[in-house]
């Protein structure tokens, strides 16, 4: 069996992710060799992979869920959003340049046939190969470059699921209108659709998926329920708003919650690094985009960016920049990670990411940090407060200036010293860190008895990769459960997609 599909959706969020992990948990249950495949992801929730390249987080999530580690040909090419109309171009793993939107319609060539060999390699390798598609397939404006969706799937001919996100409303539209909007040639590669999100009796579905069979010629191959539990590893950045609670937080084991505030900054890069705080029973994490927000919280995570000095100013023009500070000379606990490990330094000098030069940072970390060309990319390991870590690095400020008396975070394997601690302010270019159960215990511990709340236990035993596996197996059932699998198995084994019917949509006659 060699078989592929691309999982295309109506809209950004709609589900393409969630079903392709699914897709690939459940497969690999049955012994299937299996592998995701993203041919182009604009995201900057990125993961350092084994092979020494940077992919979207969504892929390692999906390898993990298949079984594998993750891997640079699951993601071929990765654009990492940095200006207001430029992003960094990531190719096989490693940086390639800048791109605007113009610019990027002239690598497409180049690219999809790096994306088609890549592609061809892992089928070569495996018994099936899920694809994720981008966006959405009829974004008409953009349908001449593109490489992800329709432009994937007729270069290597394959057959084309859509998924509909019901829970935002309008998902018989949705579908019908995707399908209307794509020409002939890629309306014969979508075999049907998927309904995600319903809340409810899925019999009050039935006359509708009836009526889009009929409209289409293409039936619905499942209909996914909601899942509250359903929330680690977000790709898409609608869904880190601002003021929302991640997760649904467990009850405290004390008397008290320990809350914690984390800026929803514009260029905001790796926000799942705060969910392994959500997983702890008792602690309370929100996205927050102004002040006030600040003044009843007793842990503020400043999270990673792409573009630090873009993001530091955003800080200072709202207000946070500030009360951030405010809270830090009260005191109170306040964590910075990458690029928020960068804003609280004295002095950022940034020739690379934004130009600016010489920047003033927080200053509530007494160190300097000047941008290089060249990334770091690096899985490390080391000692964090008496217990192994792990985790991995993704930037390009490096610390320039350490005082030898400011206290390191952690000392990794190879000796050197990494982030700072200095009263209630910590730094560290690690992503991942949190993940590691005792550190993340240490922590909570320490930013509770910082804060005053005397009355927050940790909890002993929250294990962040059993939460994030059980979540995994969970996709796995839904899709087992309610896919018609059978349906799925034929479009797999088939040698080549279904030639179904176009529609055509008439423009209305004039009445007047």
């Amino acid at each position: 069996m060699s078989g592929a599909l691309l999982v295309a959706g109506t809209t950004s969020d709609a589900g393409k992710s969630v079903l392709v992990t699914g897709m690939c948990r459940w497969l690999a249950r049955q012994g299937v060799r299996v592998a995701p495949f993203k041919a182009q992801n604009m995201s900057n929730n990125s993961v350092v992979t084994p092979d020494g390249g940077e992919i979207g987080r969504a892929q390692a999530v999906q390898a993990a869920a298949a079984g594998l580690e993750s891997s640079v040909r699951f993601n071929p090419v990765l654009l990492k959003p940095g200006g207001e109309r430029s992003s960094q171009l990531v190719l096989l793993g490693k940086v390639a340049g800048e791109v605007t939107a113009r610019s990027y319609a002239g690598h497409k060539d180049q690219l999809l046939g790096t994306v088609l060999d890549t592609l061809q390699g892992l089928r070569a390798d495996y018994d099936v190969v899920l694809c994720e598609g981008a966006g959405s397939p009829a974004e008409i404006n953009l349908r001449a470059r593109d490489i992800a969706n329709m432009g994937l799937a007729r270069a290597a001919r394959l057959p084309v699921l859509v998924v509909g996100d019901i829970d935002r409303g309008g998902v018989f539209a949705q579908l019908f209108g995707t399908l209307a909007l794509l020409d002939p040639a890629d309306q014969a590669l979508v075999s049907g659709f998927v309904i995600n999100k319903f809340r409810g009796d899925p019999a009050l579905l039935d006359s509708g998926l009836d009526s889009i069979k009929e409209m289409t010629g293409r039936p619905v191959y499942g209909v996914l329920p909601w899942a509250d539990q359903l929330w680690l590893d977000a790709e898409d950045s609608l869904s880190y708003v601002a003021d929302g609670v991640i997760g649904s937080p467990a009850p405290p084991i004390g008397e008290q919650w320990l809350r914690v505030a984390v800026p929803r900054l514009p260029r905001i890069s790796n926000a799942t690094d705060v969910e392994a705080l959500a997983c702890e029973p008792g602690v309370a994490v929100r996205f927050v985009a102004e002040p006030s927000r600040l003044t009843d919280t007793d842990l503020v995570v400043l999270p990673g960016s792409k573009a630090t000095v873009a993001d530091l100013r955003w800080l200072r023009e709202t207000g946070l920049a500030e009360a951030i500070t405010r809270h830090a000379h009260r005191g109170l606990p306040v964590v910075g990670i990458c690029g928020g490990y960068q804003m609280l330094a004295s002095q950022i000098w940034d020739e690379v990411e934004s130009g600016a030069g010489a920047v003033p940072g927080l200053g509530l970390l007494d160190l300097d940090i000047t941008f290089a060309a060249t990334k770091t990319l690096n899985r490390p390991q080391g000692m964090a407060w008496g217990n192994p870590v792990h985790g991995y690095e993704i930037h390009h400020g490096t610390v320039s200036r350490r005082p030898d008396a400011l206290e390191p975070l952690l000392t990794e394997d190879n000796g050197e010293p990494e982030g700072a601690v200095a009263g209630g302010v910590i730094g560290t270019h690690w992503h991942g860190l949190l993940e590691n159960n005792a550190f993340r215990r240490a922590l909570l511990t320490w930013a509770a008895n910082t804060a005053g709340r005397d009355g927050y236990t940790g909890a002993p035993d929250t294990d962040f990769a059993a939460a994030r596996g059980a979540q995994l197996d969970l996709l796995g059932d839904l899709v087992a459960e309610h896919l018609d699998t059978d349906a799925i198995w034929r479009l797999l084994d088939a040698t080549r997609p279904p030639n179904l019917p176009a529609v055509r949509v008439t423009p209305p006659t004039d009445r007047a």
